[in-house]
């Protein structure tokens, strides 16, 4: 079994196994034993870093065997520069929702823990797979184990968030299968994504197949209008589940735009940029906009990404190098950011039991510690430099600049919006006098959260200070992209 089937499998594996401790006595020893699975999970994905070869476009570390040999279905596997790190980030979140789930968590423990490494290892799979059933079958998955964690230990309205998670994303999804039969059939009668990145189509065939991936990926991101599901499932998901869902399951749909529509469909993908960038910028200066008026904290953080992952396909459709780097980085930094983001919220929901703004101020009083890691994160959530948060966007924005001066200038607008309502929330939540009996008997953070918050932030100020080993993994699978889009396939 190669690396990849061990980062994919490890996980899950971890997660069947807990689901045979279901008794409210072992939660603790299952506790350890998640804990114990994730990490296993993460080290089987560092030698995907270490034997990574640079300057080379090629797909690493291929597996494959045969799988349903009447449709030439076959258990494919490789990485590029492209998916490489995205393998890394959901093994290392995996881990970081463990620890802040240790104590929150107090009925079906088990059954949350096993949903968690599930999901991981299908997540994985999505960034791995080369073949399109495999792909569509792991991303369809990721649903299953979401959505129970949404239904089962989310808010008072986990039913109805947890039903329009799965009903959006689902339809989206229905088209791209249409897809991909269609391709299969023009391939003849091949479901390898690589031979489908060859495939000259006409240009009704590539708008078709264009409008038919965006459905399930734009719903992913999401970008707007179809970005509506996303704030009531934060709102009613669980911490850990809202840590997930902004800090990967986002991803996947920008993934989808990277490893399917720009190269199979290059003169649709060119034809259709500038609505693509459009709604990117509507999504980064409207729905920042939008954020400004939340009241609850973490429908703020959700409009937030529905922001900062406008910048991600704007860098994707305009076609150079900067952009495309940078809302590969982008997305990376927005997994820290956001992430640590609703874990903070969550630390201070444990103890409160509200996300209202107006429940809080003054935190930074009674939790010094904690507010420190929450300054942090807030100040890459607003773009600082030297944190995470500042190098994606600078690309996109360099690059847009690049491509045309105005796109450019209403992309850095954004800079203000996100720095307006993420420091006017700061202010209010934890700065100034207590404000009430809640916030004055709050206890600072315990040794776990501060291992949880420390962890994160290491990432977002590594990645801010030295962002170079991510880029150079990137460089050479971002140069064979262009070169892809750059040729029509016009038959």
């Amino acid at each position: 079994m190669g690396w990849l089937s061990l980062a994919i499998w490890t996980p899950i594996v971890f997660g069947v196994i807990l689901l045979a401790f279901g008794r409210e006595s072992q939660a603790q020893m299952v506790r350890w034993l998640a804990l114990i699975g994730s990490l296993v999970s993460f080290l089987v994905t560092l030698p995907l870093y270490s034997g990574f070869q640079l300057g080379t476009a090629q797909m690493q570390f291929v597996e494959k065997a045969p799988w349903i040999t009447r449709f030439n279905v076959n258990y494919h596997l490789g990485v590029d520069g492209i998916s490489l790190w995205f393998v890394l980030l959901t093994a290392f979140i995996t881990i970081i929702v463990v620890i802040a789930g240790w104590e929150v968590i107090q009925r079906k423990v088990n059954q949350y823990m096993a949903a968690f490494l599930i999901l991981s290892g299908l997540m994985i799979g999505v960034f791995s797979a080369l073949d399109g059933v495999l792909f569509y079958v792991f991303f369809e998955a990721t649903l299953i184990p979401m959505y129970l964690i949404i239904g089962i230990w989310g808010g008072p309205n986990k039913i109805y968030a947890a039903f329009k998670f799965f009903l959006y994303t689902l339809l989206g999804s229905l088209l791209t299968l249409v897809a991909f039969i269609y391709l299969y059939t023009r391939s003849g009668g091949s479901f390898d994504i690589l031979a489908w990145h060859a495939l000259p189509l006409s240009e009704t065939a590539q708008t078709l197949l264009f409008f038919a991936l965006f459905a399930a990926f734009a719903v992913k991101v999401p970008m707007w209008p179809v970005h509506t599901w996303l704030p009531d499932v934060h709102v009613e998901a669980p911490t850990g589940g809202s840590a997930v869902l902004a800090a990967i399951m986002l991803k996947l749909g920008a993934y989808g735009f990277l490893r399917f529509s720009l190269p199979i469909t290059p003169d649709a993908s060119h034809k259709w940029a500038g609505l693509m960038i459009t709604l990117s910028l509507v999504a980064v200066i409207y729905v920042g906009l939008v954020a400004l008026v939340q009241k609850d904290m973490k429908k703020l953080v959700a409009y937030s990404s529905v922001a900062h992952m406008g910048f991600v396909t704007l860098g994707f459709f305009i076609f150079n190098d900067l952009g495309i780097t940078g809302g590969l980085v982008q997305m990376i930094a927005h997994g820290f950011v956001s992430g640590a983001m609703f874990l903070c919220i969550g630390v201070l929901y444990d103890r409160v039991h509200s996300r209202e703004i107006a429940a809080y101020g003054g935190v930074v009083n009674t939790m010094p510690r904690f507010t420190a890691f929450a300054l942090l994160f807030f100040m890459a959530n607003c773009g600082l430099p030297g944190t995470a948060g500042f190098v994606g966007e600078w690309m996109v924005i360099l690059g847009a600049v690049k491509a045309n001066f105005w796109i450019g200038l209403l992309a850095a607008t954004a800079l203000i919006s996100g720095a307006a309502y993420t420091l006017w929330m700061f202010k209010r939540v934890y700065f100034g006098p207590v404000t009430n009996d809640h916030v004055r008997k709050l206890s600072d953070i315990n040794a776990r959260e501060f291992l949880m918050l420390g962890l994160l932030a290491l990432a977002v100020l590594a990645m801010g200070v030295n962002p170079k080993p991510f880029t150079d993994v990137m460089d050479a699978s971002v140069a064979n992209l262009l070169q892809q889009v750059a040729v029509s396939k016009l038959n």
